[in-house]
């Protein structure tokens, strides 16, 4: 039961992001994705997350390989740099649809940890940046997912608030499940691990083949 990446590798336009990439994540480990801007974390979670497809190596999760990808994608649980809210719902509406597409128990118990309470009724589009990123965090809580992915997520997010999700994540962990992050500041984890990654040296020569415009991804 863990990520497994194994010499993984990424091509975006013909120009190498990433060269075998070898990873294993097993359950209760938090991974903290480091590396210079322009590395590849971003692209490596997309990857992973079946969002930008690998042009070399395997993926598999909790022994699930990525190819079969609708069994390998509901088992992990992706925040990228938008926050997935819909602007027209109020914070309670949001959240109360991922709860229910998640089959969530604890709706009320992460409305309080992420401070949505007091704002439920609110409209999603009048609320602050902070207060969007914590909406959008609160619904990687309600998911019962093993992998968490999660990019940059304390980005505009106060103190506290970085505080009660760092919890949320150890708290994940603790139960069994996995966290792969990509940051760049302390989260305050109990007991994380770090990956650092290098910015890889752009090939001079493009590949015959682009894995992104062939196959399901044209």
């Amino acid at each position: 039961m863990s990520l497994k990446l194994t010499s993984l590798s990424c091509l975006r336009g013909g120009r190498t992001i990433f060269n075998d990439i070898s990873l294993e994540i097993s359950p209760g480990e938090a991974v903290l994705l480091r590396g210079p801007n322009g590395a590849g974390k971003s692209t490596l979670l997309r990857v992973i997350a079946g969002l930008i497809p690998a042009a070399n190596g395997k993926i598999t999760l909790n022994d699930t390989p990525f190819t079969h990808r609708d069994d390998f994608q509901s088992q992990l649980t992706y925040a990228g740099h938008l926050d997935a809210i819909k602007p027209q719902l109020t914070v309670a509406e949001n959240l109360h649809f991922w709860a229910q597409l998640f089959n969530a128990e604890n709706l009320t118990q992460t409305m309080d940890d992420f401070r949505l309470t007091e704002i439920a009724d609110r409209p999603a589009h009048a609320c602050s940046a902070g207060q969007k990123r914590r909406l959008g965090l609160a619904r990687i809580a309600v998911t019962s997912r093993p992998l968490w992915l999660l990019d940059e997520p304390t980005v505009s997010l106060d103190t506290e608030t970085t505080a009660r999700f760092s919890a949320t994540i150890d708290a994940h962990c603790a139960a069994g499940g996995m966290a792969f992050i990509a940051t760049h500041i302390d989260l305050g984890l109990t007991a994380p691990r770090t990956f650092e990654m290098q910015a890889h040296k752009p090939s001079d020569s493009a590949p015959e083949h682009d894995p992104f415009l062939k196959g399901d991804w044209t």
